[in-house]
């Protein structure tokens, strides 16, 4: 069943109106008709299923036929990614929204190539944004991951939030493989962490620097394996790994 999104505030009666480009793409590129029943998705848990009611002109018309909320995942992903260059980012944030990432944070590290000026961080937000919701209308997550204003690493450290978990994706010798951290929290503390954050750098790695403070903040550090992998492909290991170890049984299940 075809999917589209509308905003929390648009989802509040039991008519709805799909406009501009949803609009455009059920009635002229899906060619759909009235008496055809789509999906709703609002982004903030809920699911619509809706029955097409009328198609004029840039609008169609939905009449909700059942309405349903969506459980989030039961524990929290927060993906922090260096900036890659070019539309790479595009592909990272499509990725992490597919893989269930609730908060996506854009850093602008030392060795980051991308520029972001304060005048074109509010326009690249709004596109990653637009990336995220045809993201969940593909694999059809009622949430829509929080994407942050990029900020340099010292600006969102600062900010001093706390993970259950916190890892930085590193090179390092010192790094180790995820399930160790995992192994050790749950024997602490009995139970999965619920709140996870994953530092992921930009070709090359942070500097040093930016490691040592990354690491002072209580991240730990993670190895991707012994190949170097793409920003990109870093991003999508992570958060494929996380979402394994979060989801494994219990022990014994």
């Amino acid at each position: 069943m075809h999917r589209f999104y509308l905003p929390p505030e648009q989802t509040q009666s039991a008519i709805l109106t799909l406009t501009d480009g949803e609009a455009h793409h059920a009635a002229d590129v899906l060619r759909l008709r009235p008496g055809e029943r789509v999906v709703v998705l609002n982004g903030a848990g809920y699911e619509f299923l809706c029955e097409i009611t009328g198609l004029s002109g840039d609008c169609v018309t939905l009449a909700v036929k059942n309405k349903v909320f969506i459980q989030p995942l039961p524990y929290r992903l927060t993906l922090v990614q260096a900036v890659p260059k070019g539309k790479t980012m595009d592909l990272i944030v499509q990725k992490a929204t597919e893989l269930g990432a609730d908060r996506i944070v854009p850093v602008l590290s030392e060795r980051t190539v991308a520029q972001v000026s304060e005048e074109s961080a509010s326009a690249k937000v709004e596109k990653w944004r637009g990336t995220a919701i045809e993201a969940i209308k593909q694999c059809g997550s009622a949430w829509l991951p929080q994407i942050d204003s990029p900020l340099s690493p010292a600006g969102f450290l600062a900010r001093e939030e706390k993970s259950d978990l916190a890892l930085i994706a590193t090179l390092r010798n010192n790094a180790r493989h995820p399930r160790s951290y995992f192994t050790t929290f749950q024997a602490e503390h009995q139970r999965l962490p619920k709140s996870v954050c994953v530092w992921v750098g930009p070709e090359g790695d942070f500097t040093p620097a930016e490691i040592n403070a990354v690491a002072s903040s209580g991240a730990l550090p993670v190895t991707l394996g012994q190949l170097i992998l793409r920003s990109e492909t870093a991003a999508i290991y992570c958060l494929a790994v996380l979402n394994y170890e979060l989801q494994a049984p219990p022990h014994g299940g």
